[in-house]
C-alpha cells in the first residue's frame, strides 16, 4: 500500500510541479509514519526568520541564502541529549539528499561555545553538517523555537511548509520518503 502512496504522490507531482506546495501537503503526510507523523504540515506557506546568524568561521547568514532549496532546519544544543540521538539521523539525510534542491541546516541556538560545537559533531561522527550560532536566540525566538530541538522544512521559497517539535528519526524510511517526495527525487 505504501508502494501505491508513493507511485500516487510522484505522478501528482510530476503532472503539476508548478503548483503550490500546500496542495502536496495531503499526500507528504499519508506517507508518514513513526515519527513522522509528528510533522505539523502547514495549510499554508508561513513566513520563515529573517535574522542573521553566526558561521563557525565568524561570518553571517540568513535563511534567504538558502532560497532555491528545500531546507531541513535544525535547531539544536550541545547540552540537548535528544540532540545527540538526532544529528546522525539529520547528518544521513544530507549525505543521501543533500545537493543543489536540498539542504540540512543545523543551528546551534543559545550558548554554545564553537569548541564544544566541534566537539559535540567529532563525538558524534557527524562531518557534513554546518555548525551555525544563534547564540543571542535572535532566529530562534522569530521563528516561535521554545525548545530543543525543533526541525522545520522550508520550501526553496523560503517559507515554512512544516515543523516537528522534539526529536526523531530523520534517518527512518518514512523520512526519507518525504523529502524525496518533496524534492521530486523518485526511490
Amino acid at each position: 500500500m505504501r508502494y501505491l502512496k508513493s507511485i500516487a504522490l510522484y505522478t501528482a507531482l510530476a503532472l503539476g510541479a508548478n503548483t503550490a506546495v500546500a496542495a502536496d501537503i495531503p499526500a507528504l503526510a499519508a506517507l508518514a509514519e513513526g515519527d513522522m507523523k509528528k510533522v505539523n504540515w502547514h495549510a499554508a506557506p508561513q513566513p520563515s526568520g529573517a535574522a542573521a546568524f553566526q558561521t563557525v568561521e565568524g561570518g553571517e547568514k540568513t535563511l534567504s541564502d538558502y532560497e532555491g532549496k528545500h531546507v531541513v532546519l535544525n535547531f539544536w544544543a550541545t547540552w540537548c541529549a535528544p540532540c545527540r540521538k538526532e544529528m546522525p539521523q539529520l547528518s544521513e539525510l544530507q549525505a543521501e539528499f543533500g545537493g543543489e534542491g536540498f539542504e540540512v541546516v543545523t543551528v546551534a541556538t543559545g550558548r554554545n561555545a564553537v569548541p564544544a560545537m566541534r566537539a559535540f559533531f567529532q563525538e558524534i561522527g557527524v562531518d557534513n553538517l554546518p555548525l551555525h550560532r544563534d547564540p543571542r536566540q535572535a532566529l530562534a525566538r522569530e521563528m516561535g523555537v521554545l525548545g530543543l530541538p525543533v526541525t522545520v522544512i522550508l520550501d526553496p521559497q523560503g517559507m515554512e511548509i512544516a515543523r516537528l517539535t522534539g526529536d526523531a528519526d530523520w534517518a527512518s524510511d518514512s523520512a526519507k520518503e518525504i523529502i524525496a517526495a518533496l524534492i521530486g527525487e523518485k526511490g
